[in-house]
């Protein structure tokens, strides 16, 4: 396959879409140079540094789930200490996925996260399935959640104690996903710096919620422990459905992997980082739902409809209405860590050939993938006013795991096929051999729980077999096609001032 980068670096042609740019033309200036203003390179640089790194992990993992509905566990698994050791397994299966993320960040110093070590183990095709998945269905539909969840409580404290019109939460969304593509687009710099604000904004708000709560558990408020393990209300049926929730909640610690060619240092930064990341969220987790416990039983947190803000209520009386604001603010940190590290992928695919060639190139002054940074934004914001996005999750989220699963799949196989690829973090084989299983257990189980969406899942994720062979396999495109591809790369390279990044 043709990598469309290289050949327009080599000769200054874009050989897979047909068009001629010429190096001079698209990169001179009136110096006639072939940088831009600040005299440097036309290019992504390495700017995410390890404080950036841990903020990008994470501010994407920590969301709103756990400030508004921390219960799928509780409810699960049936018991208060039950739940804690979920929350507690969970962090370590994690810890392990992201070990096995940290391996293949290190040996294969590409970005693009899934993509680029599904391409590099299985194959383009493999790879593009997955790419497809995340395209047409995926990301937009999780974007435009997370991005509801901000709309919605951006919004409460002006409309308590009264519902929200939803039409406004559709329009504060969109303005909220408009202002994160706009960051993006404009400076990875300071969307790094914004990034690290919101993420400390977001283990302010934790805290806010850990220390009273320890304070009261000092003070010997442990009513809400007692018979902590009983065994009564335990099912082992419905611990699988505990772990399904737990997993979900601790997803995000992959997207460090989309920025390897932007991470200073790799080898270091992105295991530290990775471990820093993970040991953070696994004990915000754990002591934020012992603090909930401390002033609330088990029945009235199942009961909440935001858990976060009755413990406020209960503790700090009106200062409770900060909490939608700080709740806001840690999904917009979500919306903008998760854009940054998915534009990433976008263009990583297109500089292998697999999406348009103008998604791999930077903006001359900006620095930014602009074009990969945009593709998101139409399809998110239809979702957020005309799509079934719910429903969407519900088909698609069965491929998070199993794609998961094949990545580090990919690693073990790796491991025989490549012996002598250099591996300056190496995780020892039980690693990813456990979470491997893990991953494929929870396809498993979204299976066997709801057959149906599943089902239809996996479906439109197949629609991408004859994607794959229409739009990259056959190199003999209708001539129709090929002028049409033409003129939209050309024409979006005009409009958006952009040119393919210099090595």
């Amino acid at each position: 396959m043709t990598k469309r980068s290289e050949s327009t670096q080599n000769d200054g042609k874009v050989t897979a879409s047909g068009h001629k740019v010429s190096k001079n033309e698209s990169h001179s200036d009136p110096g006639g140079k072939m940088q831009d203003q600040d005299d440097r390179k036309v290019g992504l640089g390495k700017k995410v540094t390890m404080l950036r790194g841990i903020s990008i992990i994470v501010g994407t993992i920590i969301g709103a789930g756990i400030f508004i509905s921390p219960k799928g566990i509780l409810k699960h698994s049936g018991s208060v200490g039950m739940s804690l050791i979920v929350w507690i397994a969970c962090g370590v299966l994690s810890l392990f996925g992201a070990l096995c993320y940290a391996e293949l960040g290190t040996c294969i110093k590409k970005s693009g996260g899934h993509y680029t070590y599904i391409l590099e183990a299985f194959g383009p095709q493999m790879a593009f399935i997955r790419l497809w998945a995340d395209l047409i269905a995926i990301r937009p539909a999780a974007m435009a959640v997370i991005s509801l969840a901000f709309g919605q409580y951006i919004l409460e404290p002006l409309f308590m104690p009264c519902a929200i019109p939803p039409m406004a939460v559709k329009l504060a969304t969109a303005i909220g996903i408009t202002s994160v593509v706009y960051l993006n687009s404009m400076s990875v710099t300071w969307t790094a710096r914004i990034q690290i604000l919101l993420t400390f904004s977001k283990l302010l708000a934790i805290s806010i919620i850990i220390v009273p709560g320890m304070y009261q558990l000092f003070k010997g408020e442990t009513k809400n422990f007692e018979n902590a393990f009983e065994l009564s209300n335990v099912k082992l049926s419905g611990m699988p459905l505990a772990f399904y929730s737990g997993m979900y909640a601790y997803a995000g610690w992959f997207y460090l992997n989309f920025l390897t060619e932007e991470v200073d240092n790799p080898e270091r930064t992105i295991p530290l980082a990775i471990g820093i990341s993970m040991a953070i969220v696994t004990s915000c987790y754990v002591l934020t739902n012992v603090a909930y416990y401390t002033v609330m039983s088990a029945d009235e947190l199942l009961a909440s409809e935001a858990v976060a803000v009755t413990f406020a209520e209960k503790l700090m009386g009106k200062f409770s209405i900060v909490v939608p604001v700080f709740v806001a603010l840690s999904c917009f940190g979500s919306m903008n860590g998760g854009l940054f590290a998915l534009s990433r992928m976008f263009f990583v695919a297109s500089r292998e050939g697999q999406l348009p060639e103008v998604l791999s190139m930077i903006h001359v002054r900006r620095h930014t993938p602009l074009a990969a940074v945009l593709i998101l934004y139409p399809m998110t914001t239809l979702q957020v006013f005309v799509g079934d996005i719910y429903s969407l999750l519900n088909f698609m989220s069965f491929l998070r795991w199993l794609f998961i699963g094949v990545v580090v799949l990919g690693l073990i196989y790796l491991r025989y096929t490549k012996p002598d690829l250099p591996r300056p973090f190496k995780v020892p084989l039980f690693i990813p051999v456990v979470f491997c299983l893990t991953c494929f257990f929870m396809v498993f189980l979204s299976l066997y729980s709801d057959p149906v969406n599943t089902g239809i899942g996996f479906a439109i994720s197949l629609t991408g077999i004859p994607a794959y062979y229409i739009f990259i396999y056959f190199s003999h495109r209708p001539k129709w096609l090929q002028r049409a591809l033409d003129s939209f790369n050309r024409t979006l390279q005009i409009i958006l001032v952009v040119v393919p990044a210099e090595q």
